[in-house]
């Protein structure tokens, strides 16, 4: 997930403090990937250096709001009109333990994937009913009902929540392939184990030969 984006996209809607665009990000996404002040105020500082973003004076509390340039419009522009490279696919956690877990020694493979797969199931357990309730129109806690702003937060967040289920769905079908794959190596070992075990035996029971020389023929 792009935070300098997300950022951009909010402050295109008019300027904001950094507070603000936390508790604005957030509400779009379901807090989905959490954001704290620090980390919005980091992000805040690369774009005014980059001619994203500038100073847009201070409210009477003395927080410090900032506004969209027209460069930061056009990066979020190209940022829209552009696909998400799968070129350099973000790392999955998941997928690396697992790589892991097959190359060493000692480690119960299939209990990895076992486990993961019992919490995976009951995250997807956990979105779906999120979803039932959010098609039951039930707002998200802390949402304000009845505003143009909420029923596009309350869709971005139904949006948001389908991506979740099917990325979990898809973990989850993944895991069954891993398990099916590891059958099939352990077939293959204890087959290539049984294979050598038999050449092994049968060269064992192969009789020594002995060199006997024969007579030789008398030259006449």
């Amino acid at each position: 997930m792009s935070i300098r984006h997300g950022l951009l996209a909010l402050l295109d809607q008019g300027p904001r403090y950094g507070y603000q665009l936390r508790t604005d990000f957030e509400a779009r996404t379901g807090a989905t990937w959490p954001l704290n002040v620090g980390q919005v105020y980091t992000t805040l500082s690369r774009l005014e250096r980059d001619g994203l973003v500038e100073p847009a004076g201070e409210d009477d509390e003395g927080h410090q709001f900032y506004a969209v340039t027209e460069a930061g419009r056009a990066e979020l522009r190209a940022w829209f009109d552009t696909p998400v490279p799968r070129t350099n696919p973000p790392r999955d956690e998941l997928a690396i333990k697992l790589a892991m877990a097959v190359t060493v020694p000692g480690v119960d493979v299939s209990a990895v994937v076992q486990g993961q797969r019992r919490h995976s199931i009951k995250a997807l357990q956990d979105y779906t009913r999120l979803k039932g309730r959010a098609l039951a129109g039930e707002s998200r806690p802390g949402a304000a009902a009845g505003t143009p702003a909420a029923a596009g937060s309350d869709l971005a967040w139904l949006l948001v929540l389908e991506q979740l289920i099917f990325q979990t769905e898809a973990e989850i079908r993944w895991l069954d392939h891993c398990e099916t794959r590891l059958a099939q190596q352990a077939e293959l070992e204890q087959a290539r184990a049984a294979e050598a075990a038999g050449a092994a035996g049968a060269a064992g029971r192969e009789p020594a030969r002995t060199f006997r020389p024969g007579r030789r023929r008398a030259r006449s």
